[in-house]
């Protein structure tokens, strides 16, 4: 399969969805954060990538995933546009973004992830 990403981290918070008006659409979005190891220094940093779920997929991360939790994501790579105000202009960004397709939670659930993941609509 073309296009095709793997990684393992820990969410850095809830998921939440965006709707999109009447159509019923529905995007669930949250981010994972990856340890990056070079054999060239002791130093650890850290990358975070956004994710992106639709629909029925988005749903189920929805209700299973929460910050802190360490997950499998599976998806396909894509570049998200947007623009955002530069010392008062305006400048087009771009960012990678895994549009999932599979997820798999690992390890026990994190002690104090009882918050409710939160539903807003644009």
């Amino acid at each position: 399969m073309n296009n095709t990403v793997m990684i393992v981290g820990h969410v850095g918070q809830n998921p939440h969805a965006v709707s999109f008006g009447d159509t019923g659409n529905k995007v669930v979005k949250f981010s994972v954060a990856v340890k990056e190891f070079s054999s060239n220094t002791d130093e650890d940093k850290t990358m975070w990538i956004d994710v992106d779920a639709w629909n029925g997929l988005g749903e189920r991360a929805l209700k299973t995933i929460t910050k802190g939790r360490e997950v499998v994501v599976q998806g396909r790579l894509a570049i998200a546009t947007f623009q955002k105000e530069v010392n008062g202009a305006k400048v087009q960004m771009t960012k990678p973004v895994i549009k999932l397709t599979s997820f798999h939670l690992c390890g026990k659930k994190p002690a104090g992830s009882s918050e409710a993941p939160s539903d807003s609509t644009k």
